[in-house]
């Protein structure tokens, strides 16, 4: 099985409101997959579908490869919103009434659990010690009771501040190293592009765009040139099939290529025999910031 979920037409309406429309896409085994979108874009609802707690009105959804069943459901953790923790209690025992709600995992579980994400030794703190941080740690932990093949997680750095935000990125990522796939709704797009291997970005419940980050990010080639003088260097690369424009702040041209047609020894032996020499060659990686506007804004 190289799918862990897949999704067929999924449309969900709220009276004459269309939250989701027609929306197919599949999440690889091992992946971190981000589902972006501004708010109201659909990301919670879809989500919400996927673990049964919404009905789509038409699709269907694929957990392994069979539909959704309280079997498939175990192989799942999740984090839809923080758990009602009580505030008087350790980690431990909060977790045991997870664990008892669940029905999922066992005592050793739950010192597993606080290993991986970092709280096991203030597994006997009470919530109310804790930061947000370890809140959300918390939260995360609870979602892998019973060691679920698959976590999905709705914005899980939602409110942390910065060292939050990095602590929850690194236990992603040491999630993944450690065999499980992550399915994450976020709108903290440098976050996203930090941890994720693929994306669906949403927009008014329309699938714009999904696949890896790489071939997401790389709807054209962008090189990064600079000379001793820009201007003689921008008039010179106009002659390529492309767009040209000089960024003084950086003291740099950038051009605009079709994706897959920059060859950067084809661009420097070509200056160079126009007497112009290069002393800064890059073939750049697009941000996630800026394809997501580009979709989500048109």
């Amino acid at each position: 099985m190289s799918e862990v979920l897949s999704l067929s037409n999924i449309t969900k309406f709220y009276g004459s409101v269309r939250a989701l429309n027609d929306v197919s896409f599949s999440v690889p085994v091992g992946s971190v997959f981000g589902i972006l979108g501004p708010n109201g874009s659909g990301k919670t609802t879809l989500l919400s579908i996927v673990l049964d707690v919404l009905k789509a009105n038409n699709g269907k959804y694929l957990w392994f490869g069979l539909p959704g069943s309280p079997e498939q459901r175990r192989k799942i953790g999740s984090l839809l919103e923080t758990p009602n923790f009580y505030h008087y209690l350790s980690a431990i025992d909060n977790l045991k009434v997870t664990q008892s709600i669940s029905g999922r995992g066992t005592d050793e579980d739950i010192l597993q659990v606080l290993r991986k994400v970092n709280l096991y030794e203030r597994r006997k703190s009470r919530f109310k010690s804790y930061s947000l941080g370890m809140k959300q740690r918390l939260a995360i932990a609870a979602s892998l009771l019973g060691d679920p093949k698959v976590l999905v997680l709705d914005e899980p750095t939602n409110g942390l501040d910065p060292v939050g935000i990095a602590e929850i990125r690194e236990l992603i990522i040491e999630l993944r190293n450690s065999g499980h796939t992550i399915i994450i709704a976020s709108h903290l797009l440098d976050e996203v592009e930090k941890v994720c291997t693929h994306v669906a970005i949403l927009k008014r419940g329309e699938l714009l765009t999904t696949g890896e980050v790489n071939e997401v990010l790389q709807d054209e080639d962008v090189v990064e040139v600079s000379a001793t003088n820009l201007n003689l260097l921008a008039d010179l690369l106009k002659e390529f099939t492309g767009t040209v424009s000089i960024n003084n702040s950086a003291n740099t041209v950038q051009l605009l290529l079709p994706k897959g047609t920059a060859r950067l020894e084809d661009i420097n032996r070509f200056c160079f025999s126009k007497g112009v020499v290069l002393n800064h060659l890059l073939l750049k990686k697009k941000r996630l910031e800026a394809r997501f506007f580009e979709l989500t804004n048109n």
